[in-house]
This record gives C-alpha cells, structure tokens and sequence, in this order.
C-alpha cells in the first residue's frame, strides 16, 4: 500500500533536489522558474531497519521493504490558478495523491533567484494555499449547482448528505481557508471525495536551509515562523538541508554512514520525511517472514487483521480464517519463531484482532 505524497512549492524552493535525493531520480533541478516541466513519480523505499534484524533470525532469500509515491510537478506561482506558470497544467497529478509535501524555503543565497525576490516563508505559503484553494472552488462550482438541485429535490439522500459537507467547504474557500481547515471527520470528507480537493488532504512542511543550520534548524529565523505557523494548524514540520541530501543520495551505503557522521547527523533527513508522512496518514507496518522473503505492508491504523492480509492479496481477505502472530520485540526476546511458540508468544487471532505496528503475521485462509 504506502501512500502517495504529492510536492508543492514555489520555483526554486528545492522541491525537485528533494524529489531527486528521495528518489534517485533525474527530476531537472537549475536555478530558474519552471524547469520541471513535466510531473515527475518517483517509487521510494521505506527504510525500517527492523527487516534486516527479522532477517537475522529468519535468513530470508530476499527482503522486500514497503515503498511509497512522491508526485513532483513545477512550482507554482501567483495566478497559477488562471493559467500562470506551468504548475497548474499538473495539479490534477496531485489531486489524488494521500498528502502533500509543501516543500518552504528557509536559505537565503543570493546565487539561487527567488520569484518573488525575497524570502519568506509565511508569503511564499499563502501564494501556494491561494492558488490550491481557487483551484479547487473551480472544482466545487463545477458540481455545486447539479448537487444542489438534487438535494433540494428532496428524493437524493446522498445528495443531502453531500450538500452537508460541500456547502460548508466552499463558503470556507471563498472565505480564503483551506477545506481541512474545517476540521471534519473522514466519514464527513468520504461524501466528497471523488471532488479529489487539493485543500482537504493533510499537509507537512518540509523547511529546507542552508546546512549551516541543519544542527539547529529552530534558531533559523525563517523555521520559527514556520513552526509557529503550523502548530496552529497541528501541521508537521520537517527541517532538512537539500544540499546535503542531494550529496547523500549520490553516495555508496558504505559511505552515507561517513558522510553523516562527518556533518553531525543520525540519519538522512528524507528518513524524517517519510516517517512524518507516516504519521500524518496514521500509517503502520507489519511483517511477513519465512525462507523466500522477509517483507514489509503498510496498512492503515486500526485495520483488523483481514484487511491487513488483504494487502497481500484479495484472496487473502475474502477467504480469512486464522492469522498467526508474533510481535517483532518477541522475535528480538526470543531469537526464533519455535522459541516463541515455547514462550506462548505466539498467538492465534480472529476477524476482530487490530493488527498492531511492529506484527509479524502467517495468515490461514481458504478460497
């Protein structure tokens, strides 16, 4: 499953060096306005060491991590909405991506333009979140009037139930606010989301500086804008250095560990992306493990365990009897599965067991 995330952002932010260094990938990144032309995907491993210490146990012919989706188009300016720049042209690509990734810059560098002279980054967010949510009134007032005349009909239930949530959501992008600033449920958003807005999905800034500030990103007078900002609309913010994660993408495994202990960091910041998209869609992973693979699922919190089989095949859902478990700190206690058959660890589980982050799963099913 994963998820897909979508970038945003104005020209020259860094959105296509971070696209490049999460991916691999050869999105152009220059220093002028527009030069991602055409919308770039990128397939992403997810990073979880815990495959390789389940691999250590259960010596595997292959490890299978989950992966995730990122979506690049070109940067948006004011009156993308009207057809300027080029990002309109592209924002149906991110229209049913799962969040978006709203790549801020906080670096000044007289070397790299920015559109609009100057950086800020509160600006530089409104400009994108006034052309995001004009782009999707568009989408509403395509459909309000049919929608409306429906409900009023007064036979169209599901029509009714769509105009509770559709009406609220375009007097709030008329009034300049973003759908999600409204605060429904996912059952409410359920009733419009073959409206695909752009507004509704979650959303994570990601602040890119200079990498003299990378070790403190909080004293850089542009992250605690920021973070400031996003606290108000409980939004994570991910501080990372494109400059740096470019460097690591080019970089040998055997180097990566080198090079980030040589500029003082644990990780690549790209790990605390994907981890906070994660988050942000209320994510979770568990395992499969035997002699052909050890493998990673992503499923969404809450699944029972017939959904999260599912994800293996549909098969695997419709004809569910049994799923044997263990949790990955069992496997870490215990060394083996037999020793955590002997320990009772190992448990059977029904329809109803709410697969838990860090399971290791053995599904009975018949068809």
């Amino acid at each position: 499953m994963g998820f897909q995330c979508g970038i945003v952002g104005l020209p020259n932010v860094g959105k296509s060096t971070l696209f490049n260094a999460l991916t691999s990938g050869k999105a152009e990144a220059a220093n002028y306005p527009f030069c991602t032309i055409d919308p770039n995907t990128g397939i992403v491993k997810v990073p979880d060491p815990r495959l390789e210490k389940i691999a250590q146990y259960i010596p595997p012919d292959k490890l299978v991590p989950t992966t995730l989706v990122f979506v690049d188009i070109a940067g948006l300016v004011k009156g993308a909405s009207k057809g300027e720049g080029l990002g309109n042209q592209f924002l149906g690509h991110i229209r049913e991506t799962n969040a978006v990734a709203h790549v801020v810059r906080c670096f000044s560098d007289p070397n790299v333009v920015h559109v609009d002279g100057s950086v800020d980054p509160l600006r530089d967010i409104s400009v994108i979140d006034t052309e995001l949510i004009l782009a999707d009134l568009e989408t509403v007032n395509k459909r309000f009037s049919s929608m409306q005349k429906a409900a009023r009909a007064g036979g169209d239930k599901k029509a009714m139930a769509v105009m509770g949530v559709l009406e609220p959501v375009r007097n709030a992008l008329e009034s300049g606010h973003p759908a999600r600033s409204l605060g429904f449920d996912e059952e409410k958003m359920a009733l419009i989301h073959d409206f695909h807005l752009i507004t509704a999905k979650k959303v994570m800034y990601i602040a890119n500086v200079d990498d003299k500030d990378i070790a403190g990103p909080s004293s850089n007078d542009h992250v605690k804008k920021l973070l400031d900002y996003a606290l108000k609309e409980k939004s994570p913010v991910i501080p990372i250095c494109g400059k740096y994660e470019a460097e690591i993408a080019e970089l040998e495994e055997s180097e990566k560990a080198v090079f980030l202990k040589e500029i003082g960091m644990e990780e690549p910041g790209l790990n605390k992306v994907i981890r906070a998209g994660y988050d942000l869609l209320g994510l979770q992973t568990y395992f499969t493990a035997g002699e052909i693979e050890v493998r990673a699922w992503t499923i969404q919190k809450g699944w029972k365990a017939p959904q999260a089989a599912g994800v293996i095949h549909t098969d695997f859902e419709k004809g569910f009897i049994k799923a044997e478990v263990y949790h990955y700190d069992d496997l870490m206690k215990h060394k083996s599965e037999a020793a955590i058959r002997e320990a009772g660890a190992l448990r059977l589980e029904g329809k109803e067991y709410v697969v838990k982050d860090g399971d290791v799963m053995h599904f009975r099913f018949a068809v």
